[in-house]
Formats: C-alpha cells, sequence, structure tokens
C-alpha cells in the first residue's frame, strides 16, 4: 500500500480517481488544486504524487516543484486533458514518471501508479 497525494479540480474526477486507488489498496489524500495540497506536502511522507497539470491557482508542474523540494525522489505522475501540453515546462519538471492523457481508463492509471511504484522501491 502507498500514500498517494492527488492534486486534481475536477470534482467528479477527483472523486472516481481516489476511489480506484483506494479500492487498489492505497491511501489518498485527494485536493482540488496545487495550493490546497501544499501544506500537507511536510505533514506526512507521500509515496507518490498524482496531478493535474492544467489547475487554477497553483497548477501541477508547480506543485511538483515544491514536492519535489520536499522530497527529491518522489515520483510524479502528470495526467492532463490537454493534448497540446507545454513540453518544454515538463523537460523542466524533474522527475516526472509518466503523463496520463484524458480520458483514460481508471485500470490504466493503477497499473501506472503499480509500474511507477515498483520501479521506484528501494533496491
Amino acid at each position: 500500500m502507498a500514500c498517494i497525494l492527488l492534486a486534481e479540480d475536477d470534482s467528479s474526477v477527483r472523486y472516481f480517481l481516489a476511489r480506484s486507488l483506494e479500492n487498489a489498496g492505497h491511501e489518498v489524500m485527494a485536493f482540488a488544486d496545487g495550493e490546497d495540497a501544499v501544506p500537507v506536502l511536510d505533514a506526512g511522507p507521500f509515496d507518490l504524487l498524482i496531478t493535474d497539470i492544467v489547475m487554477p491557482g497553483m497548477g501541477g508542474i508547480e506543485l511538483a516543484r515544491l514536492a519535489k523540494k520536499v522530497r527529491s525522489s518522489l515520483p510524479v505522475i502528470f495526467i492532463t486533458g490537454f493534448s497540446a501540453v507545454n513540453v518544454e515546462a515538463l523537460d523542466s519538471a524533474e522527475g516526472i514518471n509518466q503523463m496520463i492523457s484524458k480520458p483514460f481508463h481508471l485500470n490504466s492509471l493503477v497499473e501506472a501508479v503499480d509500474r511507477v511504484l515498483s520501479d521506484n522501491a528501494p533496491s
């Protein structure tokens, strides 16, 4: 079981993502945007950050950068509904393990989480 920090501005998407990850055995702390998630970055050791890239207020790229300052080895999965994501901005955000484009099947997210977590498991 992993502790996952989830930031997604669409409430229905956030709910279904959190439920799917919880049903897969993970603990999920879900927030509506990056600004809401920032205070918990220091609260506990998260195993994974899953964040939408484009959100009102603080977006996912900035949230990932802040999370990496707290724990540089934290794996990150970006999710996005935009096909024309600013690739240069993503290249500058270090430690990105995966990007998933919306719409996606919830099983695809769970599989991506399992893959990222196993790839980043301590040896």
